[in-house]
């Protein structure tokens, strides 16, 4: 996640700098590093900040279930944790899933084939 990408989420959630340092338990001081490109956004900020935006946007009729969309085969499905806790909404941000045939090995690998899933952008 880039700078420009952090500083666009934290205002569609609609928070203050100071606000999103408290809701991502961070200092201020990181949040105005992410924004001014000083340091990377750590996965687990990134996590937590996609997690939340992805929530604020939630509404009945965006409920994508990734394996409907993507048009899993049940062999897939049954090996894959999006299914097994029934949150095919979020298999972006669970790790292990089974998506291109193949469990990535890496956030940023997720990230980089969630990025271009239509089931991820459904959500932003």
């Amino acid at each position: 996640m880039d700078k420009t990408e952090f500083a666009f989420f934290r205002k569609q959630l609609g928070k203050t700098q100071r606000e999103m340092s408290q809701l991502l338990g961070t200092s201020i001081k990181a949040i105005h590093s992410y924004e001014q490109g000083w340091r990377r956004v750590p996965v687990h900020v990134e996590r937590q900040l996609l997690f939340l935006a992805s929530r604020k946007n939630c509404n009945e009729h965006n409920q994508v279930l990734c394996w409907e969309m993507r048009g899993c085969p049940e062999d897939r499905r049954e090996q894959c944790p999006a299914w097994e806790f029934q949150a095919g909404e979020l298999c972006w941000f669970i790790n292990g899933t089974i998506c291109e045939g193949h469990v990535q090995t890496s956030w940023k690998e997720k990230m980089e084939s969630c990025r271009a899933c239509k089931v991820f952008a459904s959500r932003f």
